[in-house]
């Protein structure tokens, strides 16, 4: 049995990559910050909530976990937030942007230093079959300025970071970290600029000219989490369509 943590995974792109990770025979744990009686969910599917904001909530998620299955083998930090209120930079808020950086920001590094560290533990107990790894849920948004959203692009950039800093950490103990960089995916947090994105898309911004899928950012997990991947770490794969290509 291999155990996976998806968090912010009831819907949109973390339950795309909860619902392929269950396909592939994991046993998949899906948060977010809901109650359990307002979650739909795969028949025997587990639901803890948490808001990883939050340290106290955090703990108890990992060690929910350890406790009911007695192992974790993957840790997908997909839970993320955008502003509540798209604002020029010139007039955002303080509580907006620790609203953002403390679930996009803190929430994901402290939650990897929890599964990090749980890891180490249980490659000391478990056997030779038991290779851990750390998948982060990034965006376009690390790199690309969107002057109405500054405090989120800042929390991307950060979470780049905390990749490279967790698979240099991590690597001596053969534990891979990587960050999936979606671009435009068609999920409810897109929905409110659809048309803007439709006509960009169009025009040509992105090489494949299509909307991204939550499907399109599972496989991208998939193979993170398949060991093909294993001679690198800390590596960028760009759910994007292309868009991270210099174009004349």
């Amino acid at each position: 049995m291999k155990v996976a943590i998806v968090t912010g995974s009831t819907r949109g792109i973390g339950r795309g990559i909860a619902d392929a990770l269950r396909q592939e025979g994991y046993t998949v744990v899906y948060s977010g910050t809901r109650s359990a009686p307002a979650v739909e969910l795969p028949d025997g599917a587990a639901y803890i909530g948490c808001d990883i904001a939050n340290s106290s909530q955090r703990k108890a998620l990992i060690s929910s976990v350890l406790d009911r299955y007695g192992r974790l083998d993957v840790l997908v930090n997909n839970a993320g937030i955008a502003p509540r209120v798209r604002r020029d930079i010139l007039e955002t808020t303080e509580e907006s942007f620790d609203d953002v950086l403390g679930v996009n920001l803190k929430g994901t590094f402290f939650l990897c230093q929890l599964a990090a560290n749980a890891m180490l533990r249980l490659q000391q107990a478990e056997p030779d079959d038991y290779h851990p790894r750390i998948v982060n849920i990034g965006s376009m948004s690390a790199y690309t300025s969107s002057t109405s959203r500054g405090e989120y692009c800042i929390s991307k950039a950060g979470v780049a970071m905390v990749t490279q800093l967790f698979a240099d950490r991590l690597a001596e103990a053969g534990i891979p970290v990587f960050e999936i960089r979606p671009g435009i995916i068609d999920t409810d947090m897109t929905s409110v600029v659809h048309a803007k994105y439709e006509s960009l898309i169009a025009g040509g911004l992105t090489p494949i000219r299509r909307f991204g899928t939550p499907q399109d950012v599972a496989k991208m997990v998939l193979a993170a989490c398949s060991g093909r991947l294993d001679f690198t770490t800390g590596q960028v794969l760009d759910a994007d369509g292309g868009f991270h290509i210099r174009r004349l």
